[in-house]
């Protein structure tokens, strides 16, 4: 089935494919997409299909899922409460793009590399290569933003006792930088999940497996330190653009892990 997909221009397979569902999406009861980010979420989709093929998408497409899944836990109580997502946890634009624009890079390098477009001089040449370390990135930015989607939510939700992570001083759910127990468990086990799509699709390796989750943790606290410190003091600071910084330094400590093992045992 695969290479029957493979065989095809894929640029009329993502248009016709994302077009489809994409159609479904618009015209579902539950609302997972404004009309803006219907559109932005095909370009986006496009773009992971050509560069990455399903294997990409499979990816992209978990996260999505899931996370409009786990936004939609307790939404009564979370709306009642004044903490739940805006839009009834609908995404827009600049939902996609907070969350996607870390992976949609990596996916262009890669795609880069693969058109022949971006040549890496044999004497310059990495190990791991840099392809491989564009897909880890790719994988572990979503691993991070699924992670931190499923840690909030969960949290707001079912959190018992939530602390602010700079000062461990117990906060209402729904706080910027609060951190619970079930948050944090349910999206170490979110990280985990994504990840072995990303092994099971042939993008990484079972250790990198391993980095995902690890950059995943280290990115989602920090993002969590980020809300605490800085996020209150300037404007500019969005949930989007913080979603951004995360899901960039979950893709980069990745790399850094990975070469890091290298290294070593090297």
């Amino acid at each position: 089935m695969s290479s029957l997909i493979d065989s095809v221009n894929p640029w009329l397979v993502a248009v016709g494919l994302n077009t489809i569902l994409l159609g479904l999406a618009a015209i579902a009861p539950k609302k997972l997409l404004t009309p803006a980010g219907l559109f932005h979420a095909w370009l986006l989709a496009i773009l992971i299909w050509v560069t990455l093929g399903w294997q990409g998408y499979a990816v992209v497409m978990f996260y999505f899922l899931v996370g409009s899944g786990v936004t939609r836990i307790g939404m009564a109580q979370k709306e009642a409460e004044g903490i739940a997502e805006k839009r009834s946890g609908a995404r827009g634009p600049e939902n996609v793009w907070g969350s996607a624009l870390t992976g949609a890079l990596c996916a262009l390098g890669v795609g880069l590399i693969n058109s022949g477009f971006l040549v890496i001089p044999s004497s310059q040449s990495l190990v791991p290569s840099l392809q491989s370390l564009l897909l880890l990135g790719y994988v572990a930015s979503f691993s991070t933003k699924l992670a931190d989607t499923t840690a909030s939510e969960v949290g707001k939700a079912y959190g018992k006792s939530t602390f602010l992570i700079t000062t461990f001083q117990p906060v209402p759910r729904g706080t910027e930088g609060a951190v619970s127990l079930e948050g944090t468990l349910a999206g170490i086990v979110a990280s985990v999940a994504i990840a072995f799509v990303g092994w099971g699709v042939g993008l990484i390796d079972l250790l990198g497996v391993v980095w995902c989750v690890l950059a995943a943790f280290i990115a989602t606290n920090l993002e969590s330190v980020i809300g605490a410190t800085l996020q209150s003091k300037y404007t500019w600071l969005t949930n989007e653009v913080v979603n951004i910084f995360n899901t960039l330094i979950g893709a980069i400590a990745s790399v850094l892990l990975v070469w890091t093992w290298v290294n070593i045992i090297n």
